[in-house]
């Protein structure tokens, strides 16, 4: 049984087994495999690692996507206990919905237009209506300062046909023409002064009008009361729609997550089920090679271990392995780690080789040049 002592190696000796690791790895790239090893346990793997490099991205992707659907999950099952027994009706039901509530609510705000011309109807009638049913001549009264006074000029008479207006510009709620009656007698209270006829008149007017709006008010607050309502209880609906659906594209994707992870695990079978059996010799190898780590890889590949060993202490100072106990997928994922581990190492070393190449040049190159302009003697 072959038993690994892993701690933090030093750097001399790290040094030495990543030159040996070079030797090994240029050996296998000249001959094609290990002296140990047949042609067809070399074919076998390197499909071995193709294929564990593919099932171990897509199970780290499907992982990551898990983790998010159980964070997720949590608030939603809150909010479907919430929910449970409400009835959600359709996108298309709420469509219609809002349509009817608006049609209903237009026919509702028309009448009490109908009812306010009621009132303006009355306030025309008045004896002193007169001045205030069109718009003021301006200019065959000589009132040239009228619009530096008046912003917005307004008469009843006008306010009497936007009412009837049938192109879709006149006005559809009652507080707005309300507004503008009051307006209508502002304007003249503010360009004519107090205790003038136009004055005392508009004020009249106004307050006769006051008066009968009073009497309206309440429906209208009634009807505005129940469209606030109607509007919250829409924008809750549309809020559970939203939320229907979203539960429907999580419930997918939950089924979907779990017919991969089905097809993943069948996958990783298929990947054991093609590796060799690792030989003694491979697994003294292998145990060599993880004991040479550095502390950073060293992590990585106890955490290799840690998935099929769930009880390993793999932050511990000093871990023992035994290699003989582990798994051949756990094995393979360690034999390929290590591979790359010293494959990125050479590639460095040869980097490093060709820089120091370059300085010895330039050194010699510089030694020459400073030798041929020393004078002969």
């Amino acid at each position: 049984m072959e038993t690994v002592t892993m701690s933090t190696p030093d750097i001399a000796e790290v040094d030495q087994f990543r030159c040996r690791v070079d030797e090994i790895f240029q050996k296998v790239d000249k001959k094609g495999c290990y002296k140990d090893a047949d042609h067809s346990a070399l074919v076998s793997e390197k499909v071995d690692a193709s294929l564990e490099k593919k099932v171990n991205e897509v199970e780290q992707f499907y992982l990551n996507a898990n983790k998010k659907k159980k964070s997720s999950s949590k608030g939603n099952t809150i909010r479907e206990e919430q929910d449970k027994g409400r009835h959600v009706p359709s996108i298309k039901k709420q469509q219609q919905d809002a349509s009817q509530r608006g049609s209903a609510a237009a026919k509702r705000m028309q009448e009490l237009i109908r009812q306010f011309g009621t009132i303006l109807r009355q306030i025309s009638q008045h004896k002193w209506a007169w001045p205030f049913m069109q718009p003021v001549d301006v200019k065959g009264l000589g009132l040239h300062d009228y619009y530096k006074v008046i912003e917005k000029p307004m008469d009843l008479g006008t306010i009497k046909n936007q009412m009837e207006a049938k192109d879709g510009t006149g006005y559809n709620n009652v507080r707005a023409i309300c507004a503008d009656v009051r307006l209508v007698f502002d304007n003249a209270m503010k360009y004519n002064e107090e205790g003038s006829d136009v004055h005392l008149m508009a004020k009249t007017l106004l307050e006769k009008f006051e008066e009968k709006w009073q009497l309206l008010l309440p429906k209208v607050t009634e009807e505005e009361k129940r469209r606030e309502e109607e509007e919250a209880e829409a924008q809750l609906n549309m809020q559970l729609v939203r939320e229907a659906s979203h539960a429907k594209r999580v419930q997918a994707i939950s089924n979907e997550l779990y017919e991969v992870d089905t097809h993943l695990e069948q996958l990783r079978e298929t990947v054991v089920q093609k590796c060799r059996k690792m030989s003694t010799k491979d697994k003294r190898n292998l145990g060599t090679a993880i004991a040479r780590l550095s502390t950073e890889d060293l992590n990585k590949a106890l955490e290799i271990i840690a998935q099929s060993n769930p009880g390993l202490q793999a932050m511990a100072e000093e871990v023992e392995i035994d290699i003989d106990a582990q798994s051949e997928s756990t094995l393979w994922r360690l034999n390929f780690f290590v591979k790359d581990v010293f494959e990125g190492c050479d590639k460095s070393t040869t980097g490093n080789n060709k820089k120091r190449k370059k300085g010895i040049c330039d050194a010699i190159a510089q030694t020459v040049k400073k030798k041929s302009k020393k004078p002969s003697s």
